[in-house]
Formats: structure tokens, sequence, C-alpha cells
């Protein structure tokens, strides 16, 4: 796929590189999107110069409103396996990458934009923000590292509320939760982020580098496997009548369509939940 480097602009700021995603009207985060942001962090690795990433939004009312649901409203299990892939990337890239990344996040941030934060050092809110992990309203589940890195910021308990709720979180209650590093009037949004990134900047970048890398680890060594685990159950979620019928109901803008138990039974074929004689070996993918 061709990288179109204007959908996340990049601007040196001292030793930082700003990295503005711009997909209007609320970025989006199609493939086209994820192609060119890995490619910007690519070039924040390889710059000798920089010593710090922050990423922010050039869209007026997001950071990120999530993934493009009607790229991925047709997918099958394969497809959605790939895709799924493709986002856990991002975050992976983010995450390992040995510089400190801070999310400057105003508007809404939610779903894939509210993973591709969790993957950042720090995040910064404006008090407009607002954070969510809606996908089970959509009849599938985070598939990009939420259901792994949001119980690590945030806990457990909290953690279940985000998902299995897919309720919008406001900056003060994503605050109060642990999330957010600090919420401030989005005209402070960006200066603060900078400032906080040159602070980090001023410091010994391999020792910072190997910090990061050692509190990653503390925090979760098994971080891979569980990452593995979400998308299996993630892709596997495609296909199935809910996810169809959720993410029809989004893009129709219409109320979600109860689905009777004995639908409920057939599609749990293959999850953990279902049947044992129904039940797939772990890593066994359904496919298209």
């Amino acid at each position: 796929m061709a990288i179109e480097p204007d959908l996340v602009r990049a601007e040196r700021r001292g030793r930082t590189l700003l990295l503005t995603l711009d997909h209007p009207p609320v970025n989006v985060l199609s493939r086209r999107v994820l192609t060119a942001l890995a490619a910007r962090l690519r070039e924040a690795e390889a710059d000798p110069e920089v010593r710090a990433v922050v990423l922010a939004s050039a869209a007026e009312k997001a950071f990120a409103a999530g993934a493009d649901i009607r790229e991925m409203a047709p997918m099958g299990p394969a497809a959605a396996h790939e895709h799924g892939s493709a986002g856990q990337a991002i975050t992976r890239q983010i995450e390992r990458l040995p510089l400190p990344v801070i999310a400057a996040v105003h508007g809404v941030c939610l779903g894939g934009g509210c993973e591709i934060s969790l993957a950042c050092d720090f995040i910064l809110a404006s008090e407009d923000a607002v954070f969510g992990q809606p996908e089970v309203n959509l009849g599938v589940m985070p598939g990009w590292g939420g259901t792994r890195r949001l119980p690590r910021r945030v806990g457990p308990a909290r953690a279940r509320r985000w998902v299995l709720t897919g309720r919008p979180v406001p900056a003060a209650a994503a605050f109060a939760d642990g999330l957010v590093e600090r919420v401030v009037p989005r005209a402070e949004l960006l200066p603060e982020a900078l400032a906080l990134a040159e602070e980090l900047a001023a410091k010994p970048p391999l020792a910072l580098a190997a910090a990061k890398y050692a509190l990653l680890n503390a925090i979760d060594p098994d971080l891979d496997a569980g990452l593995d685990y979400e998308l299996e159950l993630w892709a596997r979620l495609f296909g199935t009548l809910g996810q169809k019928e959720g993410m029809r109901a989004f893009l129709d803008k219409r109320p979600l369509r109860p689905m009777a138990r004995d639908e409920w039974a057939v599609s749990s074929k293959g999850f953990p939940w279902g049947s044992p004689e129904t039940r797939n070996p772990p890593g066994k993918r359904n496919k298209d």
C-alpha cells in the first residue's frame, strides 16, 4: 500500500517530533492512516536528533474516532485477523519505540484511537476529551491491545466497566481512573505535551530507552502472548451474527436488533465458552 504522509504530518519542535493525525473529519483509522503512521514512527526512530515524540490531532472534534467501520463491516475472520494484526503492529511499534511517546488527546478518543493512546508512555488530555472502548456495541471487542493494556493502566475492575459497557469516559473520569497523566484546557494541551517531551528529551537517551523497556517487561512480561489471544478472539467475532448486526446498525444509525438465545448459542461455536465439542484448540482460527 502506498504511503500518504499527509495523513500524518511531521514537524520538528527542537528535539521533539510532533506527529499530527490529519484525516478529516475525525481521524478514522483506516489502513491508509495506519500505514502513514507506521512510516512516520520509523522516521522518528531513524532520526538521531529526535529524542521524544508527541502524537496529536488536527481534527477539531477528535483525537481519533476509532477504526474504519465501513472497512471492517464486511470482513470475515481471516480478513479481520489480518486487519487486527495491522492495528496491533502500530500499538507495538509505539510501545517498543526507544523514545518516549506522549499522546495529546482532545475530543473523542474511541476504539482504536483509545488503544493507540494506551500504547503511549504518557496521555495528556484536554478538558473536552472523551475516551472509550465501545467495540462491544458493534458486536466485537477491542482488538488492537485494549484488553491487555487497559487493565494494566486502570486496573481490572475499571477495565471491565470500560470494555463491557462500552460507555464513553470523560477526561476527568479517565484521570481519576489513572489513564490520563494530566487534564488541561484545550489551549494548553499541545504546549504542555511539548514541554513534557522536552523534559524527557533532555535525559540520557540510552538510559531512557532502557528504563522504558524494563518497565514494559515488569508491567506485562507476557504481553505478546496476551495480544495473540486477544487477536484470535477478536478475529473470530467477525462473521458472527452479532458483528454483522452491530456494525450494520452503526452504519445505518439505528438501534441493535436483539439476538435470540439460539442465535447466541450457534454463534458461540469455537469460542472458549462454547460447548466442549465445538471449541477450537488454542491458536486455531476460523476461516472466511
